[in-house]
């Protein structure tokens, strides 16, 4: 599910050092990459939230399920940047509950 959406005048490309490096001074465990997508995986415990560019040319909130991880990373995220958490969060065109 996509809870939230950030906003920057960037690429995602030309971004994704800056968000790598705000990553890092918030989250012990992570990882990250971009090759032709620029991605961020945050895990505490069992819980993973990915901050990805898969289906959006800006990075979106993930995860599978509602958590206090979700809501860790956004404030963080929300510390620096401009971020537009969705009322209700959004099905990916994987999930179940998608509709054409």
């Amino acid at each position: 599910m996509i809870f939230a959406e950030m906003v920057y005048p960037n690429e995602y490309w030309d971004f994704h050092s800056e968000l790598k490096a705000h990553v890092a001074s918030n989250f012990e465990h992570w990882d990250s990459g971009l090759q032709s997508d620029s991605w961020f995986w945050i895990f505490d415990g069992d819980q993973k939230v990915a901050i990805d560019t898969f289906s959006s040319m800006k990075h979106q909130i993930k995860s599978s399920t509602p958590g206090p991880l979700v809501q860790r990373v956004i404030d963080a995220l929300k510390i620096k940047y401009e971020v537009n958490v969705y009322a209700r969060p959004e099905f990916e065109g994987h999930e179940d509950g998608y509709v054409i």
